[in-house]
């Protein structure tokens, strides 16, 4: 089969299912329109994969997808007789971070020796201007005093792996990326409770013990066994290296999908104000991030890296905590909407980056075995 032709035909059918959706829209209302809107962001997802320049933008269109599913169907991810899908979130949670454990080496933190000044700058920065931004919103907002909390605990959480990838399109210091994601995620279990209760305590309560063995338990015993499995196996269980960045895709796409089922009535309430907020949080940070390395008179591509370990956070985490917390539909939404939103604004932001030719250059080449 030609996939040209498949490629044309499933773009036809998202262009089909958005004028469907327009029509029902007119003529029985938003709450018919559920079928042809699900189909249209999955005919998308695919159809855009023919286009070189669009098809790291096919899953967040999936995404978009699942969301516009758990917002029509919201019962079908709630509970299924006695069982609650919430319970997953915490399973899928250690799981992706095993996953990320599996891909880590002693030689990720070896990165804090070879440039300490550019580890420390990354993570100081992501721990001061994303919690401090997130108050700053949080109290502008005026809404609830949980889902202003989700606000914080989203600027309060570490890096996650998106920034990584997103590091090696936008031509920045993988090697830098990488070291301060994993020095950054092995801080959180001290570092994001602090802030949370320091910065959140007005809104809600915050129990700075048990959210450290929470963010233990979801993070750093997944990712230690992560590393000791990459240690003795990596590379003799190829299906299994294979499998876990779609494992890990997976897990933050439901898990974003349960805590917006669970969240239906109130983003449906405040939802375009909190996708507003989540996005000025998510370029801010990226702008502040920036011009930090900047202002400390690191080169361009280093600056990159900044920016974007700064803007980037691990939402799968905040979501788990949000869980943990038994304040996943208030809680968890902001994280929720974060996580989808730091996909497209990091795809489009290495986007730019990548035909942005660099300048400035390392006075000595960063070895390619490193990245």
């Amino acid at each position: 089969m030609n996939t040209s032709y498949f490629y044309k035909a499933t773009l036809s059918i998202a262009a089909a299912s958005l004028l469907a959706a327009l029509i029902t829209l007119a003529l029985k209302g938003i709450a018919a329109t559920g079928p042809f809107v699900v189909l249209f962001f999955l005919a998308l997802a695919i159809g855009i994969r023919q286009f070189s320049f669009l098809r790291g933008y096919s899953y967040t269109v999936t995404i978009f997808a699942a969301v516009a599913t758990a917002l029509y169907y919201p019962d079908y991810f709630v509970q299924i007789g006695d069982f609650r899908f919430a319970v997953l979130i915490t399973p899928l949670i250690q799981l992706i971070m095993f996953g990320m454990g599996t891909s880590m080496g002693i030689k990720d933190f070896a990165g804090v020796v070879r440039n300490p000044k550019g580890v420390f700058i990354g993570v100081v920065s992501h721990f001061i201007i994303m919690p401090l931004v997130g108050f700053g919103l949080a109290n502008l907002s005026g809404f609830s005093a949980e889902i202003a909390a989700g606000i914080i605990l989203i600027g309060c959480s570490p890096n996650g792996m998106a920034s990584n990838v997103i590091s090696y399109l936008a031509k920045a210091n993988l090697a830098l990326s990488i070291t301060i994601t994993a020095v950054s995620t092995m801080l959180a279990p001290l570092i994001t409770p602090l802030l949370m209760k320091l910065l959140a305590g007005a809104f809600i309560e915050i129990d700075v013990l048990d959210m450290m063995w929470d963010i233990s338990k979801m993070v750093i015993l997944p990712i230690g066994a992560g590393i000791v499995f990459n240690k003795f196996f990596h590379g003799k269980v190829k299906w299994l290296d294979d499998a876990m960045p779609l494992v890990s895709m997976f897990g933050i796409a439901f898990i974003i999908v349960i805590i917006t089922a669970a969240g239906r009535n109130d983003l449906l309430d405040i939802g375009g104000l909190l996708i507003l907020i989540v996005l000025v949080h998510n370029l801010t940070g990226y702008t502040l991030g920036y011009w930090t390395g900047r202002l400390c008179r690191m080169d361009e591509r280093d600056c990159r890296t900044i920016a974007i370990e700064v803007g980037m956070q691990n939402g799968g985490l905040a979501s788990g905590l949000a869980k943990e917390m038994g304040k996943m539909a208030t809680v968890g939404l902001a994280p929720a909407i974060f996580s989808s939103l730091m996909n497209i604004t990091g795809s489009l932001l290495a986007s730019y980056w990548h035909r942005k030719p660099i300048v400035e250059q390392h006075t000595e080449k960063q070895p390619l075995a490193e990245t």
